[in-house]
Order: C-alpha cells, then structure tokens, then sequence
C-alpha cells in the first residue's frame, strides 16, 4: 500500500503493482456510474491476499466488499459484474453519494498485457485496453482519438492516459514549496534552475533536478500534451528565452508567477523577441486560483488546482 495513505493509487499505479506482483489478484475496474459518483468511470483497484489493496473506488463505501467477492471470483475464474446503490440488489450496502456503481472484477489479469498498458504509459503514450466478457480475457488495442472509456457490446473499453509531468524554472522558496506538493502526490516533477540551494532542496522532496546555466529551455527537454510548465522567476529577466520555445511546444499549461504589473511586463517582452499573439493567448499569469497569495504553501496548492481544473476542462480524465 501506499504511503500517502490505504488504498491511495492512480490507474498506473494499480497497473504497476500486478506487474511487479507475483501473487494471486483481481483487478477491480468501475465500468458505470449512475448519478454522483466519487471515482471517474474505468478507475481502478487492485486487491492482493491479506486484505492488501492499491487503489480505490469509492470513499470506503465497496471496497470491503469487493475484498470478499475478488474472493470468489478468483476461485471462479470468471469476470464479475458487481452493481451498488442505485439499481443494486444488496440493499444493506448504500452510497452516501446517492448514486450507483457497478464494478467488473477480472481475477488474475494477463499480466503481459498489463505489462504492455505500463510500458506504453511510462512512453507517454495514451493507452487503450479492452475488458471482453464474453471471452473472458483483456487486451491492449492502439489507441484512436475517437476512443472514449465505455461499454461497447459486451467489451469495456478503457482509455488510460499518461501521468501528468510538471516542469518548473525558476529559483527560491515558491518553487520548491511548489515541487514538493507535486512530488508527495507522485506526479513526475523536474525542477531547472541555476540556483544550487533551490537545486538542492528540490531534490530533497524527490524531484529529478537539472542546473541551468543561463536563461534558456534545454533542447533536450521532453514535453507533450500532458505537461505543464511553470517559471517561478522573482528575476524576470530569466522568462523570455524559456517561455518562447515553451510557448511554442505541446504543453497543456505554462504559466508564470507574479503581479498583473509583471505579467504586462513579460508579454511586452516576449513581443519583442518575436512572440506572436496566438502563443501569447497560451500564457497563464498571474498563476493561482488564490490571488495575491503571499505565502508559498498557499500559492502551491491554489496553483496545482488551477492546473488540474485546466487538465480536466481539455478533457482530462482525472
């Protein structure tokens, strides 16, 4: 189990401990949701012998429950299609949600596969699998960007995307209270900067480190979709090199902290040096859905939220 706490685990994560399992398990997966629900439809949970398990489903509401019918299922052999709250037959199990989950059980889940859904997501891939009831078995499939997460017939579909990566520039206390939260919630976190103690400190709190020399975006970076980047400058005169190739890439999010005055400042900047408006539009600052906060725990945790809400608002499925 996890540290951060029982049952705490992301989709990769689950898939990650039946990878790197030898036991007996079932994979629990929420393969529809009625009303309010607090997991999103294909989350998923592991559950190992002892009452061991990665992951959730709910707010503990199934969960003991699924324990002893992955049980049965693993006895079986056969996948399950389990139904809570609303439209269930177990009227002593409620959802205080008020609404209904049905979760589909795999026992023993092909672990080659599951190998494969781990190696095309740590490739920052989106991974598609496919849960076939009929014939009892899952697969991976290429993913299509018409693909949603859903039943189609008697197969589920699961569309599994990478993990957000969070790049961050800049030097001081913001940046590392910034990169420490990122790192406790296990999101992958690079921190570049030119000052050692930031460096330092950065790398501390788990973070993969890299020293900046002068103001500039390594060629050498990787960046997708599922990025987001972040220049925590008090030095404004740092931003302009890294913001223009950083506008110019794939990243979901990029934004800068500071005043109004300083965000006005930098877009007249990065004017100069040949940013055209439709890039600038991409630029975020000031960062945080805390305004003016002054305290750096603060500013951290109102700017992950803005960068989560902008992930869910493309479509994100978490």
């Amino acid at each position: 189990m996890s540290a951060l706490g029982f049952g705490y685990g992301t989709t990769a994560q689950v898939i990650d401990s039946i990878v790197a399992s030898d036991e007996d398990v079932s994979l629990a997966v929420i393969t529809d949701v009625v009303g309010a629900s607090y997991r999103p439809l294909g989350a998923m949970m592991a559950i190992f012998p002892e009452q061991r398990r990665v992951g959730s489903l709910s707010s503990g509401c199934v969960e003991k429950d699924i324990e002893s019918r992955a049980v049965s299922a693993l006895a079986e052999g056969t996948m399950q299609r389990i139904r809570y709250g609303a439209g269930s037959p177990f009227f002593d199990i409620q959802l205080p949600c008020g609404g209904g989950l049905e979760i589909t059980l795999v026992p023993m889940p092909d672990r080659d596969v599951l190998a494969e859904l781990t190696h095309r997501l740590s490739g920052r891939e989106v991974a598609s699998a496919v849960l076939d009831l009929e014939r009892q078995e899952i697969s991976v499939r290429d993913f299509d960007v018409s693909d949603v997460t859903g039943w189609q017939g008697q197969s589920f579909k699961l569309v599994i995307e990478p993990e957000l990566n969070f790049l961050l520039f800049g030097k001081g206390t913001e940046i590392v209270a910034f990169a420490a939260l990122v790192s406790s919630l296990r999101f992958g976190c690079t921190v570049l900067s030119g000052d050692q103690e930031t460096l330092d400190e950065a790398k501390r709190c788990g973070c993969t480190v890299r020293a900046l020399k002068k103001p500039e975006f390594p060629p050498d970076l990787e960046v997708d979709s599922f990025t987001a980047i972040c220049l925590f400058f008090h030095d404004h005169d740092w931003e302009p090199p890294i913001l223009a190739v950083a506008l110019d890439s794939s990243a979901f999010y990029i934004g800068c902290q500071g005043s109004e005055r300083s965000a006005a400042s930098r877009r007249d900047e990065l004017r100069k040096i040949g940013v055209d408006e439709d890039h600038l539009g991409r630029l975020r600052g000031p960062i945080g859905l805390v305004r003016s906060a002054k305290d750096a725990r603060t500013l951290s945790i109102g700017v992950l939220a803005e960068i989560l809400d902008v992930h869910r608002a493309l479509g994100g499925v978490r």
